[in-house]
């Protein structure tokens, strides 16, 4: 048994909307250290902590987090729909590993799932079906939010399972952030439809979805060219948390909060607790080394943009 991670920022954007060109090239040798990372070790099982943008988790039933033991692409931003390879009965002892370590996490035998966590499997695998994969959902948009020393504890609780596979090579996948602020609802300032769509915006028309989709754009366009209201990146912070990550000593993230996480990064900022979660499984397995890092605040992404990879020592 051996663990690798790659944790990455997602954007809807990275097919809409264009940085300068050197920029791009940076983002696509970073996927591609990424890809060769990934092609090395091979991985026989994927573990992906995702968040979800309203797509397949909404306000009439938010968990914090959820296992899922069957999970469906919804086909967002152009990205793939259609089933993932959930290996079920592995996804059900999972989670009942998890149970039994006194952490309560939801299950899903009908999960949907987004761009958040489509977009890592067809950028690192080439589709969202090359390699059985675990889909572990982490609230990332929806408050209230539960403390980051609980995020660190399923990881840990995760990867404690990952680590008794003797026969599987496990890749960690952790999908978010870095520091944004995209315009993405929040109930306490939604109006009266958007609190509809919040509450159960399952399966919506294809006008509807292009329509919203076609705002989040339009923002990161507006960002790049500096007349979007929203809140500005924060690359210091952004870097910081991949030091502490990186570092192998997470306990400092214990006393990040979700009020000064969203002052600090935006409301989206939330979503790091993919990376947090992600690098706490890999620890389970002992010391690792991060074999390389990439970071850039890239506004027409409306993300600090990052990506690492990490692997533990022989």
């Amino acid at each position: 048994m051996s663990l690798a991670l790659v944790c990455m920022s997602h954007s809807p954007l990275l097919e809409f909307n264009d940085p300068p060109a050197e920029v791009k090239a940076e983002v696509d040798a970073a996927f591609e250290t990424a890809r060769a990372f990934v092609a090395d070790y091979d991985p026989t099982l994927v573990v992906s902590f995702a968040p979800d943008h309203y797509n397949g988790f909404f306000h009439d039933l938010m968990p914090p987090f959820c296992i899922g033991f069957e999970a469906q692409g919804v086909g967002d931003y152009g990205t793939a729909a259609g089933p993932l390879s959930v290996p079920t009965e592995l996804a059900e002892r999972l989670a009942g590993w998890v149970a039994e370590r006194d952490l309560d996490v939801a299950i899903s035998r009908r999960m949907e799932v987004d761009h958040g966590a489509v977009q890592p499997l067809e950028i690192l695998l080439g589709g969202i079906d090359t390699v059985p994969t675990i889909p572990v959902f982490v609230n990332g948009v929806a408050e209230p939010f539960t403390r980051m020393a609980r995020v660190r504890k399923l990881g840990e609780a995760i990867g404690s399972f990952l680590t008794t596979l003797e026969d599987e090579r496990v890749l960690v996948i952790g999908s978010g952030g870095l520091s944004h602020d995209p315009p993405v609802p929040r109930w306490a300032t939604a109006d009266e439809a958007q609190r509809a769509m919040l509450l159960d915006g399952r399966h919506p028309t294809a006008a509807a979805r292009d329509a919203r989709q076609q705002r989040v754009i339009d923002t990161g366009r507006a960002f790049a060219a500096g007349t979007a209201t929203i809140r500005d990146l924060n690359p210091e912070w952004d870097q910081e948390l991949m030091r502490v990550l990186a570092s192998g000593d997470l306990s400092p993230i214990d006393a990040m909060t979700p009020r000064q996480m969203a002052e600090d990064a935006g409301n989206s900022a939330h979503e790091v607790r993919t990376w947090v979660a992600a690098y706490a499984a890999l620890g389970t397995a002992g010391p690792y080394d991060v074999a390389s890092s990439y970071y850039r605040p890239i506004r027409e992404y409306i993300a600090g943009f990052g990506v690492m990879t990490a692997r533990t020592r022989a």
